[in-house]
């Protein structure tokens, strides 16, 4: 190989890394990947985006935002979606492999509880939560709650959880388990709308997810952060004002500072436009917007 043709091909490559040619055409393509809270969010945004500029195409997929995060550090993806703050060890490692991971606040999330329309528990405890979930934890029976419900003749509190590597996992983890260890013996899925179908059907379920993921057949307990003083119902009100207190950013992460069509589809994202899409999926907007009727 001639040392033109080897510096040809490694111009390629790099290119690849910040918006992909699709094909031989001269469209590019932008791969995203990572959270599943923000997975549908992200794909509405990708599918409008082609309205804006149809040159450039958004490939959306899940997988959690540890995947995310790692996909970044490979170079397979030019955004990473997640539902938690970058881990000290994934920047470092970012860093090690010559790059300076930039973060984007674009919306805001209610990470929400989830019970069956049976379960009568109408507001709960962040210590309660603890009591639920974390190792040692000594809630195992609804009855030890004040509550029966029905359909549920075993009593059995069922942990719903998420998968270690969900960015929402590590959230609540942090925040409602103060950083404890989970309990052996939950079920733990895959994504946020497993967890939101298995508690509509499953009378003894507790589950978390967000807030967008709600559905007719479950509720939402209001959640108190200070032994029962006050309570909040999760919202997309609550999560902007901060008021909701297991509200968390939801973030995008690009390996360096994005150039080119990555950075335009970013500023895109927090344009008002874009803002008012992720309003209009449940989400609190990362700012002011205004959004007409027509639109929500």
């Amino acid at each position: 190989m001639t040392r033109n043709l080897f510096t040809l091909l490694f111009a390629v490559v790099f290119l690849a890394g910040c918006a992909r040619p699709e094909g031989g055409s001269s469209r590019s393509v932008i791969q995203n990947k990572g959270s599943d809270t923000l997975v549908n969010v992200a794909q509405a945004w990708a599918e409008e985006y082609q309205t804006v500029n149809p040159s450039v195409a958004v490939a959306v997929t899940g997988g959690g935002s540890g995947t995310g995060i790692a996909a970044l550090k490979n170079g397979t993806v030019d955004i990473a979606n997640a539902s938690r703050s970058i881990k000290d060890s994934e920047r470092e490692n970012l860093i090690a492999n010559g790059h300076n991971p930039v973060e984007f606040v674009v919306g805001f999330d209610a990470l929400a509880i989830f019970l069956h329309n049976d379960n009568p528990i109408q507001e709960i405890t962040k210590a309660q939560l603890k009591a639920i979930y974390a190792d040692g934890g000594e809630l195992e029976r609804w009855s030890q709650l004040g509550v029966t419900v029905p359909g549920c003749s075993s009593d059995e509190i069922i942990r719903i959880s998420r998968q270690n590597n969900s960015g929402t996992y590590a959230y609540f983890r942090e925040v409602v388990l103060d950083d404890e260890d989970f309990k052996l013996g939950s079920r733990d899925m895959h994504g946020s709308k497993d967890v939101v179908d298995l508690v509509t059907n499953t009378a003894c379920a507790i589950g978390y997810s967000g807030l967008a993921y709600a559905n007719d057949e479950v509720h939402m307990p209001a959640v108190s952060s200070d032994g029962g003083e006050t309570f909040v119902v999760p919202s997309v009100d609550t999560a902007i004002d901060g008021t909701y207190p297991i509200a968390r950013p939801l973030l995008m992460y690009t390996a360096d500072q994005p150039e080119g069509a990555v950075a335009e589809y970013l500023d895109w994202i927090l344009s008002n436009d874009a803002q008012c899409i992720i309003k209009e999926k449940g989400y609190a907007p990362a700012g002011p917007v205004e959004c007409s009727a027509d639109s929500m």
